[in-house]
């Protein structure tokens, strides 16, 4: 099975690259490539303005205004990829965005002829209020909230290119391989379910393993803009979901 390399065009933009393609030519491909990004990166945000103690509502508006600034050419015009890793950008943005919002003593409404993002608001909700007991502090939850929203996303990809490839239930049976899930089966049994032998299923299991690897990786080098930062941020990222 054949998936997109390292090289392709799927892995040569970052979100540093989409985000200046947007303000300097305002690109209608960067422009949705934007939007898909803020999609992406809703839920750890969200999160983070319920924790600044903000209401379900009054942080959707929030999140929703923060977006369509972002979204709107004016508002990604001074953005410089030198700001360093993409997480810290987005973070401090809405840090930003939350003290001006409290200083006009207004909610952000949503809407207003601005361009919006379309999302199931109760999904976001539900989540946050499953997660409150795990941790306190709103920015470190954001980080691990950004981490597993970056795992997700390589998850997806890797199972929808397994599908294409008409191997979907290999890549069902290998899944717990890729992550902590405890209830894997023993190899001789997986052999026998995939009906190969312990070689060729040791084998599955490692190729799957170094797949999703590599495409963590570049999806980490996206959101950076010194690719020399790459095992940094990953050793920051383990800490975080280890906690």
């Amino acid at each position: 099975m054949k998936f997109p390399s390292p090289e392709s065009s799927q892995f040569k933009s970052t979100q540093w690259s989409v985000i200046l393609r947007v303000a300097e030519s305002g690109d209608e491909a960067a422009a949705e490539a934007l939007d898909q990004m803020c999609r992406t990166y809703w839920y750890p945000l969200y999160a983070y303005v319920r924790r600044r103690g903000l209401t379900p509502d009054d942080a959707l508006d929030v999140t929703q205004g923060f977006f369509a600034q972002l979204l709107a050419s004016s508002g990604i015009r001074d953005v410089h990829p030198e700001k360093g890793r993409f997480r810290a950008f987005l973070l401090a943005s809405i840090k930003n965005y939350l003290r001006n919002h409290w200083r006009q003593q207004q909610t952000q409404r949503r809407g207003g002829g601005t361009r919006t993002i379309s999302i199931q608001d109760e999904e976001f909700e539900k989540r946050y209020q499953g997660r409150l007991a795990i941790e306190d502090d709103p920015e470190r939850q954001f980080e691990r909230d950004w981490v597993e929203e970056l795992l997700n996303r390589v998850l997806s990809g890797l199972r929808h290119d397994y599908q294409v490839a008409g191997r979907e239930e290999l890549y069902r049976v290998l899944y717990p391989f890729l992550t902590a899930d405890e209830k894997r089966l023993p190899l001789a049994s997986l052999a026998e379910q995939l009906g190969l032998s312990l070689s060729a299923t040791k084998m599955s299991i490692h190729r799957i393993r170094k797949e999703y690897a590599e495409r963590v990786r570049h999806e980490v080098a996206a959101t950076l803009d010194n690719p020399d930062d790459v095992e940094g941020e990953l050793s920051k990222m383990i800490s975080l979901v280890r906690r």
